[in-house]
């Protein structure tokens, strides 16, 4: 059996397919209207406290979850883009997928907080509904309903280059985003991490939880309306 080195820690791990849970449950309950729009607006919640767990452990996450370890320089990534399909595997993220991490962090962080800003005209609003004035809440409205187009892109890129890794460079990446690992014909053991730091994981998931539920329960402001 070939050699394999821990690459992707657990935390990442579990944030990658939570995301992606998170993700597909907000379409769905989108999709169904005013039914599910209360798990909908929950979910929000959620992913907002993946986004802070994600930029938190990108700074303080093992090295492969870096930020300061991924994002490529405009020089890496032409020199990656030019590379042929039989070059060796990077450890972490390529160029192009740590740009997809970005993208989709700007993404989703831009459809969370805006919808805390907007109401449905019908049966729910956002926590901060109305908080900064009607026109900041139209700005909110327009950039959650429009968003989600560019996400959808975004998801549809991701997915296609899984595919072309898989068939043209013949590197599976879903595997090792499960396992964590990779073999010591893709990685070298250098580039391995020695365990997946869980202890400061959930001190920062706690934190998070704490910080999401302050959000949107103890800070909300109470929006006085006047009727006439």
């Amino acid at each position: 059996m070939s050699e394999k080195h821990l690459i992707w820690d657990l935390p990442l791990r579990l944030f990658h397919w939570s995301f992606a849970f998170t993700i597909l449950a907000c379409w769905y309950t989108a999709e169904q209207g005013s039914d599910l729009v209360d798990i909908h607006m929950q979910l929000g919640f959620v992913a907002i406290g993946l986004i802070v767990f994600r930029v938190l452990w990108g700074i303080v996450g093992p090295k492969h979850a870096r930020f300061s370890q991924f994002l490529p320089s405009p020089k890496n990534l032409i020199s990656y883009l030019k590379q042929s399909k039989g070059t060796k595997t990077s450890a972490g993220h390529n160029p192009l997928g740590a740009l997809m991490v970005i993208l989709m962090i700007v993404l989703i962080s831009m459809q969370a907080i805006s919808g805390l800003f907007i109401d449905d005209d019908v049966f729910s609003s956002g926590p901060y509904y109305g908080a900064l004035g009607s026109d900041f809440g139209k700005v909110m409205s327009f950039l959650h309903h429009n968003t989600f187009d560019f996400m959808i892109a975004a998801i549809a890129l991701h997915l296609g280059a899984i595919v072309y890794y898989w068939r043209v460079k013949k590197q599976n990446l879903v595997i090792p985003m499960i396992t964590g690992k990779k073999t010591a014909q893709q990685v070298s053991a250098a580039d391995a991490i020695p365990h997946s730091k869980l202890v400061l994981a959930c001190i920062i998931a706690i934190a998070c939880i704490v910080f999401v539920y302050w959000l949107v329960v103890i800070n909300v402001p109470v929006v006085e309306e006047f009727y006439y």
